[in-house]
């Protein structure tokens, strides 16, 4: 059996414009890095070697909360340690929380002789989310650790489905340099909506998945529409409506708010034109005077997994 691993687990794009907490994908690229090791000591060890600030208390770091909760499942004493390179900035919406929840447990998973499928460690790192955000949801920690699109179509028995998707179906994402923590995020929304705004988000749901499907990227384009969620939480990020705009003018299928924010996905037919909608939404914050960090990546169809 391996005492050590490094494993690498992407950056994911939650909601996916109308899918709130039900929809999500990976990206190729950025994400973060664990090497986890088996200790002759029991209890988990956290050394953070990035430049963000995270807890290195097993109890406050959703790696060592998601990985506590695999092993009480599995009963288990066994020790780790856990040595952190975070390149996914903490409040981004790009899952960092969720990258950091999954990294742990498919480590331990594989050094101890993958005693769950991906699909079993999924409820384990929902803990790690919880910790962060009050509460379980998977539309992160799916997508970081099956890869690719997800549904997740109940709770209430956990069922999470991996959707096929155009291969070509490249994601353009800004981040600017500010931070919207997933809690506030959350407390903002409504506890009730309209039937008429619940009728038209149904459709949207429906309408992308279905062109998901069919690789129709006008269906794509058309369904990409949040009428509940997006218009609350776009006040918390400075230039949001111009830089949507700057997005659909430079050819995006669609636009809208990665997670709760402060980062912006742009879905795009091909590289180049992910390339050209990441450049005009940058320079649009730029304009506005927020610094920006800008990717561009195809859908990451492998989620977590081993690196070197």
């Amino acid at each position: 059996m391996s005492k050590s691993i490094k494993v690498f687990a992407p950056a994911t794009v939650a909601n996916v414009g109308s899918g709130f907490d039900i929809l999500g994908f990976a990206l190729h690229e950025p994400g973060d890095e664990l090497s986890v090791k088996i200790s002759g000591k029991p209890g988990i060890r956290i050394i953070n070697k990035t430049p963000f600030a995270i807890p290195e208390s097993p109890e406050k770091n959703v790696s060592g909360i998601s990985l506590k909760a695999m092993l009480q499942q599995l009963k288990s004493n066994q020790g780790f340690e856990i040595e952190i390179l975070k390149k996914i900035m903490p409040g981004s919406g790009l899952g960092s929380s969720a990258a950091g929840s999954t990294a742990s447990i498919f480590a331990a998973n594989e050094l101890l002789g993958r005693p769950f499928t991906l699909e079993e460690l999924i409820p384990f790192a929902m803990e790690g989310e919880r910790s962060v955000s009050g509460i379980a949801h998977a539309d992160n920690v799916g997508p970081a650790l099956l890869g690719g699109f997800v549904l997740i179509r109940s709770y209430r028995p956990l069922d999470i489905i991996r959707l096929e998707y155009p291969k070509k179906l490249h994601c353009a994402v800004v981040h600017p340099q500010i931070e919207v923590r997933t809690e506030d995020a959350r407390k903002i929304l409504k506890d009730k909506i309209t039937l008429k705004d619940a009728i038209v988000q149904w459709g949207n749901v429906a309408g992308l998945i279905s062109g998901l499907y069919r690789g129709d990227y006008d269906l794509i384009g058309r369904s990409l529409v949040d009428v509940i969620i997006e218009p609350i939480r776009s006040v918390l990020i400075p230039g949001f409506d111009a830089v949507k705009k700057a997005a659909l003018d430079a050819g995006a299928l669609g636009c809208s708010i990665s997670g709760s924010g402060p980062s912006i996905f742009a879905l795009c037919r091909s590289f180049r034109d992910a390339e050209r909608v990441a450049l005009q939404m940058s320079e649009t914050f730029n304009d506005a005077g927020i610094e920006n960090h800008s990717y561009v990546s195809i859908i990451g169809d492998t989620g977590t997994r081993i690196i070197d």
